[in-house]
């Protein structure tokens, strides 16, 4: 029921192909893709063309987060690129619904992300056009910084909306999880994890197996709470 996505914001990006497919080796889920364009965060990161020469690479789904505004005009450029879940930050969109629609018409799951100040009634009319709620544990623009407690109530509150709605909906939290919350964060309703620097941090660089460690670990807490 749990899946770990690492953020390849994280990674070595002279060895992005590599760091990819070790990370799934080692039993990771996801591939988290951050997407930031120094002006809805301020930090400039990757386009579609990163996503397109990764997609090949791995048959793990690749969640892209856009950290972009406006958001509309690169969702296809995405969707081309092999992306299978996109979500956007409500405050990037002119207009939620349609946003959420663009991603649908081209073949992606849709999620809505939610910074530590964003107010979860923005889900209060599109429930039923989502498939990923991702609470943002920390704020956006910079990997490695501290978990912020509050997100947790906030996975509470969501875990609600989602049983309450009767549908399938994945919760994802992303932001200084690691093996010392990432139990913690689960008990609050959360199924899904981003972790960046508390993966990829982890061994020697020149160890293909650098990761089987850090996953395991993070799955042995989780376990914990699963019992």
């Amino acid at each position: 029921m749990y899946k770990i996505a690492p953020s390849i914001l994280s990674a070595n990006f002279a060895k992005l192909g590599e760091e990819v497919i070790n990370v799934i080796a080692s039993g990771a889920d996801i591939i988290h893709f951050d997407v930031m364009d120094n002006h809805y965060v301020p930090n400039l990161t990757i386009g579609p063309l990163v996503c397109s020469a990764i997609r090949p690479l791995t048959q793990a789904e690749i969640d892209v987060h856009l950290m972009v505004k406006p958001v509309d005009r690169i969702i296809p450029d995405f969707a081309k690129a092999g992306a299978n879940i996109i979500s956007f930050h409500p405050e990037a969109s002119e207009h939620i619904d349609r946003t959420l629609s663009l991603i649908k018409e081209n073949g992606c799951k849709a999620g809505l992300v939610f910074n530590p100040g964003t107010p979860l009634s923005y889900l209060d009319h599109v429930m039923d056009k989502i498939d990923l709620i991702l609470i943002m544990s920390v704020n956006p623009g910079f990997g490695g910084q501290k978990f912020i407690p509050d997100a947790l109530n906030k996975l509470r509150t969501a875990r609600q909306k989602i049983n309450e709605s009767g549908r399938d909906i994945m919760l994802e939290i992303d932001g200084g999880v690691n093996t010392s919350n990432i139990a913690e964060i689960a008990a609050a309703g959360c199924d899904t994890f981003v972790a960046g620097s508390a993966v990829y941090g982890a061994g020697k660089d020149t160890d293909p197996h650098r990761y089987d460690s850090i996953i395991a670990a993070l799955r042995a807490e989780l376990a914990k709470v699963s019992k």
